[in-house]
């Protein structure tokens, strides 16, 4: 999934020319806690945060503080046509919340933890009407596929499969279903050798 399909196109804005003030006002009416700084051109100069803003109020008051001030100069910024799995890494990685998009220097949107964690939640359905069943499975490679068809079998129809991510060699497996008796379903995995680990209808 590529990041245009994700980021809030043409983000709300500001000037190096605004006040804090204009800016924290800006966030509150919008419900927003990231600012690209930019120009005329749209041309990204930096970013904002609103942590960082409700600091300087009381110095900017005084006329210590700017937005140039302020600003995150050279944020970390992705490109519209890089997958979203960059855009996560990046922001796990250097404990950020938002990332702006440019392309050709030119802000094109903003992409935020927000944004990434609703598309996971939509892919995994956990919002949805939905059961689950927590399988652990060995160290044969068709484990996953035994217990697919077991599932398959007992009526289950699997709307996603996540996996744990540590490399071992007892693999569990989450299979999200829609609504169904999951406890027939695990019966038969454990007939069939699985260890159910856990089981949510």
């Amino acid at each position: 999934m590529k990041i245009r399909s994700l980021m809030i196109p043409a983000p709300i804005t500001v000037t190096v020319r605004q006040t804090v003030q204009e800016a924290l006002e800006l966030m509150k009416l919008n419900g927003i806690r990231h600012l690209p700084v930019v120009d005329e051109h749209q041309q990204l100069h930096g970013l904002l945060t609103l942590a960082d803003l409700k600091q300087a109020l009381i110095p900017s008051m005084l006329g210590e503080f700017t937005l140039a001030d302020m600003m995150i100069k050279n944020p970390i910024t992705v490109s519209p046509e890089d997958d979203v799995e960059i855009a996560a890494q990046l922001i796990y990685k250097h404990k950020i919340g938002g990332l702006p998009v440019v392309q050709s220097r030119r802000l094109v949107g903003i992409i935020t933890e927000s944004d990434l964690l609703r598309t996971f939640i939509d892919m995994m359905g956990i919002l949805s009407s939905s059961a689950r069943i927590d399988v652990t499975t060995g160290a044969d490679p068709g484990g996953l596929h035994r217990a697919i068809e077991i599932i398959q079998d007992q009526g289950g129809d699997i709307i996603n499969v996540g996996m744990t991510a540590q490399r071992t060699s007892q693999r569990t497996y989450y299979f999200r279903l829609t609504p169904c008796d999951t406890h027939a379903i695990k019966n038969a995995l454990e007939n069939g050798g699985f260890v159910v680990q856990a089981m949510m209808d």
